[in-house]
């Protein structure tokens, strides 16, 4: 069994991404200037200041804390009316809980977004939540994932991350834990150093196991 599985929330957990899209092009257009949907899908999985940036250059005259403060109040009034869970989150969430297999959040979202959708399971989902208010280093640096085993007090080696974009899986992957992606608004290649599924639905915690049995006895 893993010793821990270490959970993306956007794009994995609940379908936001929409939301964090039309919470950009809102704010880039109140300012004047324009934003596409292929710009808005680069910045899939990066980290909330990697994001203000490039929002001030597009002639945001705020600062990056006032734009990530901006994005996030809009992503959270719309999480507030409708909670986009993914296909088999919660149901593999609500396993992990009953077979004693523990959890920690590891998002670039900001505290008070991350707590918000903790909060909308029935159940105490995870033991551990480490936010992008939390880590100097955002994904694709490990950190983030590393920061987690820590608080647990576990091997990274010895648990799996699940995640959905690019940037994420590398920070999994570069932590030592076997790493599943889940793509969903964007794709993911088949590598070597992860593993794809197209969907969590269906999937328990017996393939979380094979998954890192598989990537320890390689």
């Amino acid at each position: 069994m893993p010793a821990a599985v270490l959970w993306d929330m956007d794009g994995t957990i609940i379908d936001s991404e929409p939301y964090w899209m039309a919470a950009e092009t809102e704010l880039i257009e109140s300012h004047g200037g324009t934003w596409s949907h292929a710009e808005a899908v680069e910045l899939v999985g990066s980290g909330m200041w990697h994001t203000a940036r490039i929002i001030r250059g597009r002639g945001v005259q705020l600062t990056e804390r006032e734009i990530i403060e901006s994005l996030t109040t809009r992503v959270l009034e719309q999480v507030i009316i409708d909670v986009p869970w993914r296909p088999g989150a919660r149901e593999l969430l609500a396993e992990l809980k009953v077979r004693g297999v523990r959890t920690a959040l590891v998002t670039m979202s900001i505290r008070r977004l991350a707590e918000h959708v903790a909060s909308a399971i029935d159940f105490a989902p995870f033991e551990v939540i480490v936010s992008g208010d939390d880590v100097e280093h955002a994904k694709p640096h490990p950190r983030p994932y590393l920061m987690a085993a820590e608080l647990l007090g576990v091997d990274p080696r010895d648990c799996v991350v699940i995640e959905d974009s690019e940037p994420g899986v590398a920070s999994g992957t570069a932590s030592g834990a076997a790493t599943i992606g889940v793509p969903h608004v964007i794709a993911l290649r088949e590598h070597a150093d992860y593993d794809v599924w197209p969907t969590l639905a269906g999937r328990t915690v017996a393939d979380l196991a094979d998954v890192l049995h598989a990537r320890r006895t390689a």
